[in-house]
């Protein structure tokens, strides 16, 4: 039987600002692409709460882990005004506004902070991948492997086959937890006949894909599968542990833009585009 054909689309996004600018679908080629988790915990956290899993795709700034833990914007209730959502946090204020057409959704994103303020962000996409999805960044991409989700790093290349048996490759659970951070800009996600295409695009800036490879490695007490693909600002997952040029930066003029791009794409234009 031939392979079914490639599956395109506009992305359709829902957020939920009430609850950190939450993304709660994200639906491109015809499936819904984001992973949800019962967390009770979710829709009562405050800030300084440890995170509450849920799934989705949460807006991890100004750090990922570390203090506080997945950042400051994903405790608080954002605003809506008109197509634009924003929250303010006790260092910065961060607006989104995401408009989607002709194939693809673009977020376009502005942090105002004083000069010179330090931080990460992170689009944390958990997907709804089946064991047979694999991941296309540019082979050879500098990468940094946390094993087992601690917080030191071990320099490799993608995708990183002596290190982790292939982070591009998802398979079985197998009660591992990796985590990474792809020096890249541009990955595709590949599962049946759909692929799905991020991007993201900031001047000035440092930008990476981080990854969360969890295959029932983590938590310790009641592990579960999940898999982040997450454009990122930045090439740590702590802002503590950021070294010069791991961190953005906000410049003189007190603002940082920037863009994240979700497309669902042709089979032949993601394999092409992986190996560019």
């Amino acid at each position: 039987m031939p392979p079914a054909p490639p599956v395109r689309g506009t992305p359709d996004i829902t957020t939920d600002p009430a609850h950190g600018g939450r993304w709660t679908s994200l639906r491109a080629g015809g499936r819904e692409w984001l992973w949800h988790r019962d967390e009770p915990r979710r829709p009562s956290v405050v800030p300084g709460d440890a995170f509450a899993d849920a799934g989705g795709l949460e807006e991890c700034v100004p750090t990922v882990r570390g203090v506080p833990d997945h950042g400051d914007a994903w405790s608080r209730a954002w605003r809506r005004d008109g197509d634009t959502e924003s929250v303010d946090c006790p260092d910065f204020r961060l607006e989104r506004r995401i408009r989607a057409g002709e194939g693809r959704a673009v977020a376009d994103y502005r942090l105002t902070a004083e000069p010179g303020y330090r931080f990460l962000w992170a689009a944390h996409a958990l997907l709804d991948l089946s064991e047979a999805a694999w991941i296309g960044i540019a082979d050879g991409a500098p990468v940094r492997v946390y094993p087992d989700g601690g917080d030191g790093w071990t320099p490799a290349v993608w995708p990183a086959v002596e290190t982790t048996g292939g982070l591009d490759r998802l398979g079985p659970d197998d009660g591992t937890a990796v985590g990474a951070v792809v020096s890249a800009s541009v990955a595709y996600v590949h599962d049946g006949p759909a692929a799905l295409r991020f991007a993201v695009e900031a001047e000035g800036q440092p930008v990476s894909i981080a990854l969360w490879r969890n295959l029932r490695g983590f938590p310790e007490d009641r592990p579960y599968r999940s898999v982040g693909v997450e454009p990122m600002l930045g090439r740590v997952f702590d802002l503590a542990a950021a070294g010069d040029g791991d961190a953005a930066c906000v410049p003189r003029g007190g603002e940082v833009r920037w863009r994240l791009t979700v497309a669902a794409e042709a089979r032949a234009e993601t394999e092409a585009g992986a190996n560019q």
